[in-house]
């Protein structure tokens, strides 16, 4: 199995790597997408978050990444009435969902093994299944086919998977953090996929000669000898894997400073729907648990807010200066 690239090593990249953080404190927030040039370390990133996440308690043998507190009570039939369950701690799950991948694979559908062989009627899980409790990774998010994209609507919708075919009727579990990248160039993204996004960063390919230098040979000296690379970084690993727990077991004690609700809605900016607020006040308070803090104030808001409403704002064919900027101008004239 090849060695992912230590998250800690990634040189720049700065917005993309907070708000990878940012949706692993809390997942509420609804996923990252990361948009822009080729060859800028997108999928570095991404990939590299895995070596970041600490284990999970599971049902043993599930093929649904069970959770033996949260997911006994909504679907017991996948306890088989076990009262006292085997659990065991594995790693989060990061799964890709590749391009070609057909409907089945992604839903699950019936195990032809073990009906032509047994006579049996069996769920061979999908991978929305695999993917419950931890992240689903689409590269090239931007050209995944329709009939895929409706699907993981409706499953990001209701954190549930219901399959029906050839006989079979099957309900799961499927809450996951749903993460993307593409190049704008190859295609837009369909707005009801952009939407269940909470996140969005542009990735840019660095100007700076000395970043430059740096980026090629961090990844010459990983690819040269990868595990005394990954050992350098061990430490570094270590230190943001300890914080991301941290964060995680303390962002429901994180409060909000009293003007920032309005401070949200100020920045409205003219987006559909109220998800937006919703998300920056999420991000903020991920923002101050992930910094140690117990008060999320309006740094972290401000901090957040480009990512989450860079998406978000209608397009006005009139005006050249684009979202980032909109979203500038308004958070220079925030009080």
């Amino acid at each position: 199995m090849a060695k992912a690239f230590p998250f800690t090593a990634i040189v720049g990249q700065e917005e993309l790597k907070n708000a990878l953080l940012l949706g692993t404190v809390d997942p509420t927030i609804g996923g990252v997408l990361a948009f822009g040039d080729r060859g800028t370390g997108k999928s570095t990133a991404i990939r590299a978050l895995a070596g970041l996440m600490p284990k999970i308690p599971m049902l043993a043998d599930s093929p649904y990444n069970c959770d033996p507190e949260k997911d006994r009570d909504l679907y017991p039939d996948l306890f088989d009435g076990n009262e006292s369950p085997a659990i065991s701690k594995r790693p989060t799950p990061v799964v890709d969902l590749p391009l070609g991948a057909t409907e089945d694979r992604v839903l699950g559908a019936l195990d032809l093994e073990k009906a032509l062989h047994n006579g049996e009627k069996a769920f061979e899980p999908g991978l929305l299944a695999r993917a419950h409790r931890g992240f689903l990774y689409i590269d090239e998010v931007n050209l995944l086919e329709d009939h895929i994209v409706d699907s993981l609507l409706d499953v990001a919708a209701s954190g549930e998977n219901v399959v029906e075919r050839e006989g079979l009727s099957v309900r799961h579990p499927a809450r996951f953090v749903l993460v993307g990248s593409g190049n704008p160039e190859e295609g837009e993204l369909r707005p009801q996929l952009l939407d269940r996004f909470g996140l969005s960063v542009e990735v840019r390919t660095p100007q700076d000669v000395k970043q430059r230098v740096e980026v090629v040979r961090q990844r010459d000296a990983f690819e040269q000898d990868p595990d005394a690379f990954l050992k350098k970084y061990a430490r570094k690993e270590g230190r943001v894997r300890r914080q991301l727990e941290k964060a995680r077991d303390s962002i429901h004690q994180v409060e909000l400073a009293p003007e920032l609700l309005e401070t949200a809605a100020t920045l409205w900016l003219g987006t559909d729907g109220l998800r937006g607020e919703l998300t920056l006040i999420r991000a903020a308070r991920a923002r101050a648990a992930l910094a140690g803090k117990l008060l999320a104030d309006g740094d972290d808001l401000r901090a957040v807010a480009p990512s989450v409403l860079r998406h978000r704002l209608r397009r006005d064919p009139l005006d050249e200066s684009g979202s980032g900027v909109r979203i500038e101008k308004a958070m220079a004239a925030l009080p």
